[in-house]
């Protein structure tokens, strides 16, 4: 899964989870920390991954301008974050302003892409 296609996902989504907390910066330890909790966990592992697949199939439906399908994904993508923790929601949040090309946004995807690797199996 794109990094940049879940980000945008959860960034419409996050907002009303998120919208009391307070806007941080996101850190590379931050990244490991969520990585490290969904990886732990079968369950948020399995969550994250169908997550992905919900993802590919938003971004290809947003394509078509089915706006039908983007709201029943984007629901069903609400609630699978929320099953992930609120470090993840958090994390995902911070994301949103930050320039994914500078040097901290690239140390946050790479540490990402650990578990996108668990969702190739």
């Amino acid at each position: 899964m794109k990094l940049k296609v879940i980000v945008a996902a959860i960034a419409i989504l996050a907002v009303p989870v998120c919208a009391q907390a307070q806007k941080a910066k996101a850190t590379k330890a931050d990244a490991e920390k969520v990585v490290k909790t969904i990886s732990a966990d079968k369950a948020k592992t399995q969550t994250y991954c169908d997550m992905a697949k919900l993802g590919d199939q938003l971004e290809q439906a947003d394509q078509k301008k089915d706006n039908k399908k983007v709201d029943e994904l984007s629901k069903k993508m609400e609630d699978m974050t929320k099953k992930l923790g609120p470090e993840y929601i958090a994390l995902t949040d911070a994301l949103q302003d930050m320039d994914q090309n500078s040097k901290a946004g690239k140390e946050i995807g790479d540490v990402l892409e650990g578990l996108d690797k668990l969702c190739a199996k």
